[in-house]
């Protein structure tokens, strides 16, 4: 499967961060006060632009990536920056490839990374900035301290969506077990987790960035989000309209696409799951299926979920159901049904002790 431009941009954002030997080379260049041109990956396409320079063919380092962009022209490296393979070459892109850039050397950079696909690396002499291209993004390197200034700033916001995400999971959870769950309920779930899970992937990039530096951030991002699982999917397979033919991966996708304007929209969101707003109230009852709260009993696989939520047809027959009720269900024997009921119980007098505290 082909990388989307950001997954594409944080790879490549792995390979230059603080405490490789790429990025190493890229500070000891723009100490030195030089620029460079430096192509991520040689391959026909590159090689179909080139022209001029010199055959290096020798194994990366720093010092090495110093002296060679003192000369003019670009270095091209491996993928993986391991091995330095061409220097001082002359790079002649499509030009009529649009670039919003204006100096040569990042204009060129730009044309590049769109034409061939691979990662661009542009160090400017006068700016003193590192710019990476990567499938039509721009992204500017900074140092380890601004990064770590707004990356603490966001663990911040993290650590108190997480705990307003604490709650209403647990609300919620509570609600289903007293059959009591509006869809205003729903919606609010499904928007604190779409909020934790945008804010976790902002620091991850940080971490990425930050490569070395990141260490103690990765610890708590790690801390933060343990034990939050797939809740976002089990939410929507427990309330999505079946009727009105709503898959759940595609309403998936919907949310994620979600600007934060409409993500404060609780219609908007209710609308992923089918509801039309204006018609169905945020104040109705909605009755959930039990994919979420079998989900967290970890030994029931996801097969023996849907046969159940199918045989029993909502979590209110669920929860009512014996060991031999439980045991008519194809696939569940008697230990894995006292597992269940006994799991199902345990949940339901957690929540319900955690709502009434």
């Amino acid at each position: 499967m082909a990388k989307s431009p950001e997954d594409a941009l944080k790879a490549t954002l792995a390979r230059v961060a603080p405490g490789t030997l790429l990025r190493d080379g890229l500070e000891r260049i723009l100490r030195g006060r030089t620029g460079a041109l430096i192509v991520l990956g040689y391959d026909k396409q590159v090689e179909s632009i080139s022209s001029g320079g010199f055959d290096i063919g020798i194994g990366f380092s720093p010092t090495g990536l110093r002296e060679l962009a003192k000369m003019d022209g670009a270095i091209v490296c491996d993928q993986d920056a391991t091995n330095i393979i061409k220097a001082a070459v002359q790079l002649v892109p499509d030009p009529s490839i649009p670039t919003q850039e204006s100096g040569t050397r990042h204009r060129t950079a730009e044309r590049v990374a769109i034409q061939t696909g691979l990662p661009v690396i542009s160090v400017s002499q006068s700016m003193q900035i590192i710019a990476l291209y990567v499938d039509g993004i721009r992204h500017v390197l900074e140092g380890s301290e601004p990064v770590l200034a707004r990356a603490n700033q966001a663990l911040a916001t993290l650590e108190r969506y997480r705990a307003r995400l604490d709650q209403v999971t647990s609300s919620l959870s509570a609600l289903e077990i007293e059959a009591m769950v509006t869809l205003r309920d729903v919606a609010v779930t499904l928007q604190r987790q779409e909020m934790v899970r945008r804010i976790s992937e902002e620091i991850s990039q940080y971490v990425l960035e930050l490569g070395v530096d990141g260490r103690l951030l990765s610890l708590q991002l790690d801390e933060l989000t343990s034990g939050l699982g797939p809740d976002s999917e089990m939410i929507l397979r427990d309330y999505a309209e079946v009727k009105g033919g709503i898959e759940v991966e595609p309403a998936l996708e919907s949310l994620r696409t979600f600007s934060s304007t409409d993500l404060i929209d609780l219609g908007r969101i209710a609308s992923v799951l089918g509801f039309q707003p204006g018609v169905d109230s945020l104040e109705a009852v909605v009755q959930p299926r039990g994919y979420r709260l079998l989900s967290a009993v970890k030994s029931v696989p996801r097969a023996v979920a849907d046969r159940l939520v199918d045989h029993f047809g909502g979590l209110q027959n669920l929860m009512a159901a014996n060991i031999d009720d439980l045991m008519a269900v194809d696939g569940i024997g008697e230990q894995r049904a006292r597992v269940i009921r006994e799991g199902l119980s345990r949940i339901a007098e957690t929540s319900l002790l955690d709502r009434f505290m």
